[in-house]
């Protein structure tokens, strides 16, 4: 049974919305992993809620491909679906190589400046290893070059949709040269904003998203039961995602 971290700082009591995002949270972010087993009597304990709202944000969760009820075992965390994965993908590069182009053409020196300070907190992130740090930051990033592109509600538009393709980055911050790899990248999509270098921003956001492949193989490589639909993943870093029709 997965470890539940009690929420006394919300309250003598937690919502039902609290609960879903706080479950959402310790799936994306690994702390809740394929395979954990989660009971509603004990969630409905650790949060100070009835069962009721708890089966609810188990349903949501459910649909989200989150969670996975086996009739008369339980209720476990879903593995990461690959297809759904490569969806995500194929949306980030849809809408986010279009946006840096135009975040490239004519960046100001305000947004530079913060692109700079957030790279330098990356930096931290990496030499200390903490990859959640480093996460929140990736997503800073990425949310401000969509703002720099005139296209913040886009953003919205992704988060949505990359919750899968999250479970994998996540996963993949884990090992410090990955970390580190990922660094670089980000370093080098913000050397070609800052250049004014909208195919050199393009051709590098690319391959930086596209990492999301390689970081499928690796990691099914050592927990193949984190995934399922697992044999897509042999499509490489610099490869889309096989035709599934």
């Amino acid at each position: 049974m997965a470890n539940l971290r009690n929420l006394a700082k919300m309250g003598p009591r937690a919502t039902g919305q609290q609960l879903y995002e706080d479950l959402h949270g310790k799936i994306v972010r690994g702390e809740l992993r394929p395979g954990d087993a989660l009971s509603e009597t004990k969630v409905a304990e650790s949060y100070g809620l009835s069962r009721t709202p708890v089966r609810e944000v188990f349903w949501r969760l459910g649909e989200d491909g989150f969670l996975r009820v086996v009739p008369q075992v339980g209720t476990f965390v879903a593995p990461i679906n690959v297809a759904a994965v490569y969806d995500s993908q194929f949306i980030r590069e849809a809408l986010e190589c279009r946006a840096i182009a135009d975040a490239a053409r004519a960046p100001q020196l305000p947004d530079v400046s913060e692109l700079r300070g957030n790279l330098d907190r990356q930096r931290i992130a990496v030499a200390s290893g903490d990859f959640a740090a480093f996460f929140a930051l990736d997503e800073a990033m990425h949310r401000r070059l969509m703002h720099m592109a005139g296209r913040p509600f886009v953003w919205q538009v992704i988060a949505g949709a990359k919750a899968q393709l999250d479970r994998v980055r996540f996963f993949s911050l884990e090992d410090r040269d990955w970390l580190a790899m990922i660094f670089d990248q980000h370093t080098a999509i913000v050397d070609r904003v800052a250049a004014a270098d909208p195919p050199g921003a393009v051709a590098i956001m690319t391959t930086h998203l596209r990492t999301a492949f390689a970081a499928i193989g690796r990691i099914a490589a050592e927990h193949a039961d984190f995934f399922e639909g697992a044999e897509l993943a042999q499509a490489s870093a610099g490869e889309m995602a096989p035709d599934r029709d």
